[in-house]
């Protein structure tokens, strides 16, 4: 593993230009350093600030392509896609976008970093996970973290269709999971290439219980209520599988994973759930160029000491750890749009290693 970290306490007044002098002699030319807005230097301001501030729109010259993908189990996956002109588009990176827990192909984050991808030249798909982005009607499953199978068949898909020669994966908090999931289950298959995961959830378990703790629980109340919000919607469509009768009550994250995505998803209890879902069991198999960006101050995410341990002995995967950054924000001093960190350096990190896409006509 390449361990690329900042300086571990980065004062919010320090010149952007100077941490870069300092990292310019041991980083590589697609990183550069992280200081926090002078205001969002704690974990918990980053990570709600990021979630509610808006991106610039993202354009594109025409409407997104809508694609249903069939994983083969019966079940549907929406992804909007964006696809280069047709004489160049096999030949150029594609990045595939995968949201987080209760998110969408139109979250603002994958909005953010569809839109770089797209300047950039690449070809964008903005998958979501089954029953989101308004989807439920297309799976009688529900969705967990286990599904990395669902990013493996969109991945194919696009490739036959189109004949794509590079892949990149991009993936962020539960999405960043199936991702890192995903690369180790196919090691170096082509036509992956690179592999960017945001504030994931590696060790699940692990995640899991830190957002019970009293300082998470306004955001594992927030997850709670959208979950069981689509439990009953699957509920009302599919009655004759699921049943909200016998649940009991829900008050963590712990116990919608056991007595909801266990039962009814083919896994023991949530211990079992959280072992065979977690990409830390595979993560020593991942042979593609491999960015893991993690926050210290992130409120929630956990990593092992052993998945430590089993990152450092991959020399594909990098990781990049800074002081602050909270959940998926890494919100910056830079100006304008380049206040989002973590998108640009994920955008920069993959042309890096999959080659420089020339911008589309």
């Amino acid at each position: 593993m390449s361990r690329l970290g900042l300086p571990p306490s980065v004062n919010p007044k320090t010149d952007a230009t100077e941490i870069a002098g300092e990292l310019k002699e041991v980083a590589p030319d697609w990183l550069t350093g992280f200081v926090p807005r002078r205001q969002l230097t704690n974990g918990h301001l980053q990570t709600i600030v990021g979630n509610f501030l808006p991106r610039p729109p993202l354009n594109v010259p025409c409407e997104a392509e809508e694609v249903l993908v069939d994983p083969g189990d019966g079940s549907r996956v929406l992804c909007h896609c964006h696809w280069q002109p047709e004489p160049v588009r096999a030949g150029r990176l594609t990045a595939v976008l995968v949201h987080g827990l209760e998110g969408s192909s139109n979250s603002r984050y994958i909005l953010g970093i569809a839109a770089r991808a797209w300047a950039a030249g690449c070809n964008v798909v903005r998958m979501n996970m089954r029953n989101c982005g308004n989807t439920d009607t297309l799976t009688p499953t529900l969705y967990n973290s286990s599904q990395s199978g669902d990013v493996g068949a969109v991945v194919e898909h696009f490739a036959r269709r189109f004949g794509l020669e590079c892949v990149a994966l991009v993936g962020y908090s539960m999405g960043g999971n199936l991702v890192l999931k995903l690369a180790g289950e196919w090691g170096n298959r082509r036509p992956l290439c690179a592999v960017a995961a945001v504030g994931p959830a590696v060790d699940l378990a692990a995640s899991a219980d830190a957002l019970h703790e009293p300082a998470n629980r306004i955001y594992e109340w927030h997850f709670l209520r959208g979950l069981m919000r689509r439990f009953r919607r699957k509920a009302e469509l599919y009655p004759g599988i699921y049943t909200t009768t016998r649940v009991g009550p829900i008050r963590s994250l712990r116990s919608f994973d056991d007595r909801i995505v266990a039962r009814y998803c083919g896994f023991r209890d949530a211990d079992d759930y959280y072992y065979r879902a977690a990409s830390a069991r595979v993560a020593d198999r991942i042979a593609v160029p491999t960015l893991i960006l993690r926050a210290l101050d992130d409120p929630f995410i956990r990593l092992l000491r052993e998945t430590r341990a089993a990152l450092a002995a991959n020399p594909h995967v990098t990781l990049l750890e800074t002081a602050h950054g909270g959940h998926c924000a890494w919100l910056s001093c830079d100006p304008g749009n380049e206040i989002h960190w973590a998108e640009a350096t994920a955008m920069r990190f993959l042309l890096a290693k999959c080659g420089e896409a020339p911008n589309h006509p």
